[in-house]
């Protein structure tokens, strides 16, 4: 009897820790996810940031946290460094290093994956300022260095029509699309290189830059600047970023998220998108990896 009841209470105590163990808590990873990505063209870009981390966050089971930087190398020198997991970056840079680096997502303009390069100048300039060929003895504002609107289009449009860099008056890095047409709006340039996309979203949330300058030429159309990751990162939860950046359009969250950015939604990659911009950048020498 004793030996019987000693089996009994043995079974009854492995039951009580096998039912401990089922009902103990899943441990959840609580390591961010590190995203780069210059600015956001928002008034509230904190507040709006931290909307679309929590938002990621919930759909990817991971936490979801944003890094801004001014430029699109020190995005690249953070991930290519591990201090990011991904980065929303231009698709000049990522033609540059696209041996290291994978697709996630690319986002939707107007249900496209494309956008045009925009030659914008001051509204009230004389007549004669209309596009590339003008631009001899003038002051010409870029973007970023590595921004195929802000800078790669411009080197082949200025070739195209016999400009060379010396013949500017001068020319300058506005550190971003905004900062070009706030420095044309202000008279520090007369015209500017910039993303159209970035263009059109501040005259529909009714900056003032915008609404001060015009656009004098717009460009063939070019891949929309990417979300990606270092190719041979295997985080799990990248591909839960992509599935969750591009299901975005179908719940009213993530809608207005959208909105706000401007954009219809977020598409699977396809690198063959990007080739335009490959062949660009090879035509001004400007393809070094």
């Amino acid at each position: 009897m004793r030996r019987r009841t000693l089996l009994e209470m043995s079974a009854v105590c492995g039951l009580q820790q096998a039912s401990a163990f089922a009902q103990a808590p899943k441990k959840i990873d609580t390591t961010p996810l590190r995203i780069g990505l210059t600015a956001v063209i928002l008034a509230d870009q904190a507040a709006f940031l931290t909307r679309w981390s929590d938002y990621l966050g919930a759909r990817m089971g991971v936490p979801a946290v944003f890094v801004a930087r001014e430029s699109y190398q020190a995005i690249l020198d953070l991930l290519f460094s591990d201090q990011l997991d991904a980065a929303w970056i231009c698709g000049y840079p990522y033609v540059m290093h696209q041996s290291q680096l994978q697709l996630l997502a690319t986002p939707l303009f107007n249900d496209k994956p494309f956008y045009q390069a925009y030659l914008i100048g001051q509204k009230n300039l004389p007549a004669e300022l209309t596009g590339w060929g003008d631009l001899k003895h003038r002051v010409l504002a870029y973007s970023d260095p590595l921004s195929n609107s802000g800078w790669l289009v411009a080197q082949a449009q200025m070739r195209t029509v016999g400009l060379t860099p010396k013949d500017l008056r001068r020319s300058f890095f506005a550190h971003g699309h905004r900062n070009v047409a706030e420095a044309v709006a202000s008279g520090l340039a007369q015209a500017g290189c910039i993303d159209g996309y970035v263009w059109e979203t501040m005259h529909l949330q009714k900056m003032q830059a915008a609404f001060q300058t015009k656009v004098l030429w717009r460009s063939d159309w070019y891949a929309f600047p990417p979300v990606v990751a270092k190719l041979k990162d295997k985080n799990p939860s990248l591909s839960g970023l992509g599935e969750a950046l591009q299901i975005m359009a179908s719940d009213s969250q993530g809608a207005s998220l959208l909105k706000a950015l401007n954009l219809t939604g977020f598409t699977k990659p396809d690198a063959a998108l990007f080739e335009p911009i490959k062949t660009l950048a090879a035509s001004v020498g400007a393809l070094r990896v």
